[in-house]
C-alpha cells in the first residue's frame, strides 16, 4: 500500500498531494480539486480532522466569520436564489429576463424616462407621470 509523501489523482479529477499511511490520506496534505479549489487538512486514517477549503480566487472558507454571499451580504442575492447563469452571458440586472429600455430613455425602477417627451411610462408602454 502507498506510504509516505506522494501524489495520487482520483477518478474525478481530483489531485491530493501529501501523507500516505497504509493506502489512506494522513497526516498533512491537500486535495486540489478540478475547478481550481483546493483542501488543505490534517488527515486520519483518510478522514480530514481539521482543514481550510480555499476558492480558486484565494478565497478562504471560514466557517466561523464567514459572511461573504450570506443573509447578511446582499450582492449576490440573486445568485443564491436563482444560481448563476452559464459563463458569457451578462446579467445586468436582478431580473431575468432584464426589462427592454428604449434607447435615449433611462430607467425610473416602475418604468422609464424619455428625455424627448418628458414623460414616465411604464414597462408597458402605459402613461405613469409627466416629469
Amino acid at each position: 500500500r502507498m506510504e509516505g509523501y506522494g501524489y495520487y489523482t482520483l477518478p474525478t479529477g481530483a489531485e491530493y498531494r501529501g501523507s500516505l499511511w497504509d493506502g489512506m490520506f494522513h497526516g498533512k496534505g491537500e486535495l486540489l480539486l478540478p475547478s481550481g479549489c483546493s483542501y488543505r487538512a490534517l488527515w486520519d486514517r483518510g478522514v480530514a480532522t481539521q482543514g481550510k477549503y480555499a476558492f480558486a480566487d484565494g478565497l478562504e472558507y471560514d466557517e466561523e466569520k464567514w459572511h461573504y454571499c450570506d443573509g447578511y451580504d446582499r450582492r449576490f442575492y440573486t445568485e443564491i436564489c436563482s444560481g448563476f447563469k452559464p459563463p458569457g452571458i451578462p446579467q445586468l440586472t436582478n431580473l431575468d429576463p432584464p426589462k427592454i429600455i428604449p434607447e435615449d430613455c433611462y430607467d425610473c425602477g416602475d418604468g422609464f424616462y424619455d428625455p424627448k417627451t418628458r414623460v414616465v411610462v411604464d414597462y408597458k408602454h402605459k402613461f405613469l407621470r409627466n416629469a
